[in-house]
C-alpha cells in the first residue's frame, strides 16, 4: 500500500470508499451515501460521515475505482 492513497485527518488526498446504507426492501431498494473512507497505512480506516444522521443497523464500504483505471476501462 502506497502513502498516496492514504489520508489522515488533515490529509486531502481523495477518498478510497463511499459509504452507502441500504434503504428499502427487495426490487425497490436503494444505496444511500452517508460518507466516504480512506484507507491507512496499518490496515485500519478513517471514516467520514455526512450531516448528524443516526446509523441503523451496519452500512456497506465500496472501493472506489481510481481514476486511471476509470480511463484503461474505457479504452483511454
Amino acid at each position: 500500500m502506497t502513502t498516496t492513497n492514504t489520508a489522515n485527518e488533515n490529509g486531502n488526498a481523495q477518498p478510497t470508499h463511499t459509504l452507502r446504507k441500504k434503504k428499502g426492501y427487495g426490487k425497490k431498494s436503494e444505496f444511500e451515501t452517508i460518507g466516504v473512507a480512506w484507507t491507512r497505512e496499518d490496515g485500519g480506516f478513517y471514516i467520514k460521515l455526512y450531516g448528524t444522521q443516526i446509523i441503523d443497523g451496519g452500512f456497506y464500504a465500496f472501493p472506489i475505482k481510481a481514476q486511471s483505471e476509470d480511463n484503461t476501462e474505457n479504452g483511454q
